[in-house]
């Protein structure tokens, strides 16, 4: 029995750790910069690179699922988050930057190319993995493509995350397009380091059954 609740234990704190993340997004005050709200503080969020503009209370970044798959990342951005358009159409180096090292960020697209012309996002030195993607409230399209560090839309939608702890975020833009936006998010600064009373639980499960282990053998 004491077994048996030590694995239960163990699979209670591992399942604890690995749910979706609620993110903390970005609110873009002004076309260079933001800032995000987490439990440790704010962080300061700028842009800079490419012609850019702020747009406020749009899109709706809906719906959920095309942002958010619930497995990863819990909630897609809100329209009150507003959003940073780009047109593209330059090798120029873009580069966001935090005001401190942030876990695992993710950033949300949002209308990437459209039906007759694929636009792309070229990262640097950070790959993207793809979280969630799909229609939009707006304009209908689909999911973003990933391949290797690039990220392309014919109007496309979706969340990618960057594993890893970043400091700053660089791509290329270099296809024009009308306008296609976007925003960043983190799971709090410490996304990465599991909460205190899951680790305690995790622990002690595998404490327990280790213990049970030896009885068992002793026995």
């Amino acid at each position: 029995m004491t077994f048996k609740l030590a694995l239960a234990a163990a699979a209670l704190a591992a399942s604890g750790l690995t749910q979706a993340a609620t993110i903390d997004w970005n609110t873009w005050s002004s076309a260079t910069g933001g800032s995000i709200s987490t439990s440790s503080g704010p962080i300061a969020v700028t842009f800079g690179g490419e012609s850019s503009a702020l747009v406020t209370a749009y899109p709706s970044w809906g719906p959920s699922a095309t942002f958010a798959d619930g497995t990863i990342v819990a909630n897609a951005p809100s329209s009150s988050n507003n959003i940073l358009q780009l047109t593209g159409g330059s090798n120029s180096v873009v580069t966001l930057t935090f005001s401190q090292a942030v876990v695992d960020p993710v950033i949300a697209i949002w209308s990437l190319g459209a039906g007759d012309n694929t636009a792309s996002f070229d990262f640097i030195g950070a790959k993207p993995v793809l979280v969630a993607g799909g229609s939009s409230n707006e304009y209908g399209g689909g999911t973003l493509v990933v391949s290797g560090n690039d990220v392309s839309g014919t109007e496309g939608n979706g969340t990618v995350e960057f594993l890893g702890s970043y400091t700053s975020i660089s791509w290329t833009n270099p296809t024009s397009e009308y306008w296609y936006g976007f925003d960043v998010g983190v799971a709090g600064v410490a996304a990465a380091v599991p909460e205190p009373g899951s680790m305690g639980l995790l622990l002690a499960g595998l404490t327990l059954v280790g213990l049970a282990a030896r009885r068992r053998q002793k026995g």
